[in-house]
């Protein structure tokens, strides 16, 4: 998917990750896991999570893009979650 597929607080949320945030929820950067071994297998802390705001949710909701790459800003690839990491969509950034 493009950026632009994106919902619109996906397109923020991956503006922020590529600025270096700030970013509006404490858990936003921490490693992900990837224990659903969904994405391609990589080292402990290649992976990042970002929250997607979901609008009217009380928490942090069920949206995410994860991020892999060794240099946070600069990410090799990201994905979309809208249903909490039961699948992803690849983001292809064309800039």
């Amino acid at each position: 998917m493009s950026v632009t597929d994106l919902p619109r607080e996906g397109q923020t949320t991956y503006q922020l990750i590529r600025k270096g945030g700030p970013f509006p929820y404490e858990k936003d950067g921490v490693v992900f896991g990837n224990r659903e071994r969904i994405l391609p297998r990589q080292a402990r802390g290649y992976y990042r999570e970002y929250t997607v705001k979901t609008p009217g949710s009380r928490d942090r909701g069920a949206r995410r893009i994860v991020c892999g790459g060794e240099v946070p800003v600069q990410p090799v690839a990201c994905y979309y979650t809208a249903d909490h990491y039961a699948s992803f969509r690849v983001i292809v950034d064309k800039n």
